[in-house]
């Protein structure tokens, strides 16, 4: 009888499958992908590190974009390492600014740690998490330790990095300490054993510093995976509170709501792909009913549900969207509104003067007036302060009357300072 060789994959196939899977999607760099391959043939799960400084009291969606992967991976057997920087956010990441951080005290760093304990685990696993503090292993090196730790890495390799570079030609001041931050990050993962760590591709010389310091301690280096950083609600710059663009995971069901449904059709996807928990075959038939004639609004409705869901309840999201419908719905507007995009100064622009631009009245004169009489709605809430200032970017449905109505895309002003 001829020996009879079996077709199917394996378990740890099919696992390893499962796990390029996740990894891949949306992802922007995977260095290097042949030992991400030696690590997983293994057979034993990856230690994933991912850190977080706790600077800010909140979290918001772009924040979530690792987490979202993480989560997934900890759902295949993956150990997942939540690291808050409390010592390091001490220092202040110097990535991507243009000038120097103000570092902020111990006491607010402890109390926004403890807020982001709170709000992780809201995706993240609690059972299958390990929440690691990087003062754990810094507070115990002496000076002559940090002397020695900066003594790996050169001044010529730092000013590689790409904002370090342009301060320094620039004639912007650098000061010594933020030097440090790099090469302290890259110490975490030395200290964690991490075999991958996670990060925006703002982070990838940060995760490179990892893999080299891996190697100078005599360990297998990490393998670094970036992911694009969320767009905001304006759809062009990355999410930030400080840009107003963002949604912030502790906001209520109704502004979610609200919010995700602003973001344009096409951005739709994107959030789908980087903060979606559902299977990329179940987003991919999405796309292609959308494609085959369906209204995208019902997947957007959809979208906005899973993220309420997340952070809120079901039953939150089921009212914000009843709340919603009653609002913009029940034919209250047309149909096909009418689209303007408009540009506004950072610290915002009065309601009367926006209407004018946006074409709805005819002067400012008339914007105010319509606002005072309590004729004008922002995304069907009526606006009676007749000195509102907008400063929400992304999209909104503002209306004048009953007949004068646009939905309005609102993106900063690049040109103006502010």
């Amino acid at each position: 009888m001829p020996l009879m060789v079996s077709t199917q994959p394996t378990e740890l196939q099919l696992w390893i499958q499962a796990t390029l899977e996740v990894l891949y999607r949306g992802v922007d760099e995977i260095l290097p992908e042949s030992e991400l391959m030696l690590k997983l043939k293994r057979g034993k799960p990856l230690r994933i590190k991912a850190g977080f400084d706790p600077t800010a009291p909140d979290l918001h969606l772009g924040h979530t974009v690792l987490l979202t992967k993480m989560r997934q991976l900890q759902d295949l057997g993956h150990h997942v390492m939540f690291l808050i920087g409390d010592f390091t956010g001490l220092i202040g990441d110097p990535t991507g600014k243009n000038i120097t951080r103000q570092p902020l005290t111990q006491e607010q760093l402890q109390k926004n740690a403890e807020t982001y304990k709170a709000q992780v685990f809201k995706i993240l696993d609690p059972r299958k998490t390990e929440v690691m503090f990087n003062s754990t292993w810094m507070r115990s090196k002496s000076a002559a330790d940090m002397i020695k730790l900066a003594s790996s890495v050169t001044v010529a390799r730092m000013l590689e990095r790409d904002d370090f570079q342009k301060r320094y030609a620039s004639n912007q001041p650098i000061a010594i300490h933020e030097f440090l931050y790099p090469i302290l990050q890259g110490y975490d993962s030395v200290a964690m054993f991490a075999d991958m760590e996670f990060g925006g591709t703002d982070q990838k010389f940060n995760l490179l510093m990892g893999r080299e310091l891996q190697k100078h301690y005599q360990q297998v280096p990490q393998i670094i995976l970036t992911m694009p950083l969320l767009e905001g609600l304006d759809g062009v710059q990355k999410m930030s509170k400080s840009l107003d663009n963002c949604i912030s995971i502790q906001e209520s069901p109704d502004q979610m709501f609200g919010k995700i449904m602003s973001i344009s059709d096409s951005m739709m996807w994107r959030y789908y792909t980087l903060i979606s928990l559902q299977a990329s075959q179940e987003i991919q038939g999405y796309q292609e009913a959308v494609l085959k004639g369906a209204n995208p609004r019902d997947y957007k409705v959809l979208l906005a549900k899973e993220i309420i869901t997340r952070f809120h309840s079901a039953l939150d999201a089921d009212v914000a969207e009843q709340s919603f419908i009653a609002r913009f719905q029940k034919g209250q507007l047309p149909e096909d509104l009418p689209e303007v995009s408009l540009s506004i100064p950072q610290e915002g622009l009065k309601l009367a003067n926006l209407l004018h631009q946006a074409g709805l009245v005819e002067s400012i004169s008339e914007g105010y007036r319509s606002i005072t009489q309590g004729g004008v709605k922002l995304n069907g809430e009526k606006i009676e302060d007749r000195d509102c200032v907008i400063s929400t970017l992304g999209e909104s449905i503002i209306q004048v009357g009953k007949r004068r109505v646009a939905r309005v895309l609102i993106s900063l002003n690049q040109n103006r300072e502010g």
